[in-house]
């Protein structure tokens, strides 16, 4: 390990000055002046409260885990393992036997050697559960979204995006050409504005179906509506509702009665379809083919490791041929909700298993999911700048492996630990 300068604080007339107080002999002084530039971002980020304390699991991601350094074990209400497939034994059998039969890794992209067999049915199979013309893998739906804009947008072109989309949606954006707009969240007025001043080549609006931080669901209905006003392409990240939202689990556009209302659909494999990692885009048949030819997280990423693969095929037959799960998702959902309505806490949300509970003061949100820990429950505090300022809340996430002892025992924690930091009078 590389010998580490020390840095001595001193303060005058109330200013604290940092000074370099040692340099090993083996430190570079530029790592030396790194040192010295980041500790005080870092300090930034602590005082700010915005620090990511990350809990460290010593077992699978389950319905009941464990924390390193804790004892006992822990109610999971913070993973985004909706289905519980992410431990289910088919999965897990399936990932062992795509180990043995096709190896750890490709240790190459796809168009070089990384292509197999079961790369092009997983293709096939996604494009056939969202009957859509093709697919197209990637390492993660992160990459998907980095991938898609750039490709398809140029200058003479426009996208348009609501303004809590995921960061993947907004750094992919970032990276293209494309004239930019951003409405407010789920505006349908003032997209419809935008996109009626707009004289791109291609107008391409793009969404979240469900947003991630606070269970909401974007309108599709009302978007497609505009997007055939005005020439426009629709995309959809289905990221949190993929395998599990709507009838039959095909997503948002299901969910809001409007199937095949998306022109491209953009998900993951990571979250309830097998919760190991991958991402997908899915749409017209040209689209897909240009972002094999020139999609830079594509073309510049080993393939999907097999034993993720494998898992992904099982996990989503899984999903095509069972609603059980998906029924047992939306039972606890509403036993949640309305436990929690019952004890005079707010849960946002449109009726999704993101179930944001509401706080608005950020430290004592934090101190609502410490009490929850305490008594065995594992949830997250999220504030500002992941949540706008005055938003902070404590987001759980139902799945359908949660018992209903389960729901009942977090119900009645939050509403216990909730009354003693004085969030709701008793």
């Amino acid at each position: 390990m590389a010998a580490r300068s020390q840095l001595l604080r001193t303060v005058y007339n109330g200013q604290q000055v940092r000074k370099l107080h040692e340099l090993k002999r083996n430190e570079r002084p530029g790592v030396a002046r790194l040192r010295e530039v980041l500790e005080d971002r870092l300090q930034e980020i602590k005082k700010a409260k915005t620090w990511k304390h990350e809990r460290v699991l010593t077992s699978p991601q389950d319905t009941k885990v464990k924390l390193k350094g804790a004892k006992g074990d822990f109610l999971n209400f913070c993973a985004n393992n909706y289905l519980g497939l992410s431990n289910h034994p088919e999965v897990v059998e399936a990932a062992c036997e795509g180990l043995k039969k096709y190896g750890a890794g490709l240790s190459s992209v796809r168009f070089i050697c990384g292509t197999q067999t079961i790369h092009k049915e997983l293709e096939e199979r996604l494009a056939q559960f969202h009957g859509r013309e093709d697919t197209i893998l990637y390492g993660s739906c992160f990459d998907a979204n980095a991938g898609l804009f750039e490709s398809m947008l140029t200058p003479e072109d426009a996208v348009f995006s609501d303004a809590l989309n995921h960061a993947s949606i907004i750094d992919g954006i970032r990276l293209c050409k494309a004239q930019k707009f951003r409405y407010p969240h789920r505006d349908l007025n003032e997209l419809e504005h935008l996109l009626a001043h707009s004289e791109a080549r291609l107008k391409l609006i793009v969404t979240d179906g469900v947003f991630s931080m606070d269970g909401t669901v974007a309108p599709i209905k009302g978007l497609r509506n505009l997007a055939d006003k005005y020439r426009a392409l629709l995309a959809v990240d289905d990221s949190h509702a993929t395998g599990f939202f709507g009838e039959t689990g095909r997503g948002t556009e299901e969910y809001c009665g409007v199937m095949g209302a998306a022109d491209i659909i953009c998900s993951t494999l990571g979250k309830a379809v097998s919760g190991a990692a991958g991402g997908y885009t899915t749409g017209p048949k040209e689209l897909v083919t240009l972002l094999r030819n020139v999609s830079r997280p594509y073309l510049f990423s080993n393939a999907p490791p097999p034993p993720v693969v494998a898992a992904s095929l099982k996990a989503l037959d899984l999903v095509e041929h069972s609603g059980e799960l998906r029924q047992r998702l939306r039972e606890n959902t509403r036993a949640f909700r309305t436990g929690l309505k019952s004890a005079g806490l707010t849960v946002a949300g449109d009726d999704h298993p993101i179930c944001p509970v509401m706080v608005g003061d950020a430290p004592l949100a934090v101190e609502l999911a410490a009490g929850m820990l305490e008594r065995g429950i594992y949830v997250v505090a999220f504030s500002y700048p992941v949540v706008p300022k005055g938003g902070a809340r404590v987001r759980v996430q139902l799945s359908a492996a949660h018992t209903q002892e389960d729901v009942k025992c977090a119900v009645d924690a939050f509403t216990e630990v909730a009354r003693n930091v004085g969030i709701v009078k008793s």
